[in-house]
């Protein structure tokens, strides 16, 4: 009883109520903040975890108190929490500490009745990664004016729209970026870093291979983001139309072999992308405003070839059509 009392006060809801309702965005952000104590503690059994719970880690399916449960020892300053009271989703995404060593950690969690029955966790340890998102800080905490805001599905229809642009890559899609669009890949800026000093910023038109001097729009209308052959088990896991705010977890496929070789839009031959096939796991935020992308932040973990999430089917895995999930 005391447990469940803690529980119910740390969501801010009765005991009484608690088996009934909804779990609202203070809610989420609680679960979220249990979520992290609970693995500091190396204790499920703080949660208010279903009894059929699914937990998976890096895409493995795991039983709650290993993996990370056994690690994790603290957390790190940056926190980005994507809550999605409409779909009984919260996305996490954030610096932690994991045996005195940094690493980041993003999390989605499905809640119903106030029990945890889904937990899909992305571990990746980077301490490099960690201390970038830790320095630059964005979390996206501020609203969208009500008659500014999107519909949910609007939204994932135009972040859906970053991935499709990057596969198609033919730099002649539709990419709806802001102009002042950024994006942190493990803890680094890939877009719009400074020209170092001595050298020539390369210019899009002409360049060989594709530059992190660039903006968003220049790289996507270079037409030289050819390595990412598929971007597939496209997961829209948390969508929150008051803040813009798209979450998602996808993989990038890199096929390598006769796909380095392709053509620029200008009509060149450029060979170029990693020589070897393999496949990044992803977790995927985006802030949107006025209908654009603005900043975009991922973390990202090298997995076997092909590998699936866990939580798809194996044609599911293999597609790049969107999924939101709940919806």
């Amino acid at each position: 009883m005391k447990k469940t009392m803690l529980i119910a006060a740390t969501l801010g809801c009765s005991v009484a109520a608690a088996g009934a309702a909804t779990c609202d965005r203070d809610c989420m952000t609680g679960m979220v903040d249990l979520y992290l104590d609970a693995n500091v503690a190396h204790d499920p059994s703080r949660l208010p975890l279903s009894s059929h719970v699914k937990f998976t880690e890096n895409g493995q399916h795991l039983q709650p108190g290993e993996g990370l449960w056994r690690t994790m020892s603290g957390r790190g300053t940056y926190r980005l929490v994507v809550s999605d009271p409409a779909a009984g989703r919260v996305a996490f995404f954030g610096s932690i500490v994991e045996d005195q060593a940094p690493a980041m950690l993003a999390l989605q969690m499905k809640i119903v009745d106030r029990k945890i029955t889904e937990v899909e966790t992305l571990v990746q340890r980077d301490g490099k990664s960690a201390a970038g998102f830790d320095k630059i800080g964005f979390a996206w905490t501020g609203e969208i004016p009500k008659d500014e805001r999107l519909p949910r599905a609007d939204l994932v229809r135009i972040a859906n729209m970053y991935f499709s642009g990057m596969q198609m890559n033919d730099g002649k899609g539709e990419y709806p970026f802001a102009d002042d669009c950024n994006r942190i890949e493990n803890g680094g800026f890939t877009t719009n870093q400074p020209t170092p000093e001595g050298q020539t910023r390369p210019d899009p038109q002409t360049a060989s291979m594709y530059s992190g001097q660039w903006s968003c729009m220049e790289q996507f209308k270079s037409g030289l983001l050819h390595f990412v052959s598929r971007i597939r088990d496209r997961r829209y896991v948390a969508v929150d139309p008051e803040r813009g705010l798209v979450f998602s977890f996808i993989f990038f496929d890199h096929d390598a072999g006769n796909t380095r070789t392709f053509k620029v839009p200008d009509g060149r031959a450029v060979t170029a992308g990693p020589k070897q096939p393999w496949t990044w796991e992803l977790a995927e935020a985006f802030k949107l405003e006025h209908g654009k992308i603005r900043q975009i932040q991922a973390i990202m973990e090298r997995a076997p070839f092909g590998m699936n999430s866990g939580w798809s089917t194996w044609e599911q895995g293999r597609s790049d059509a969107a999924r939101y999930l709940d919806h």
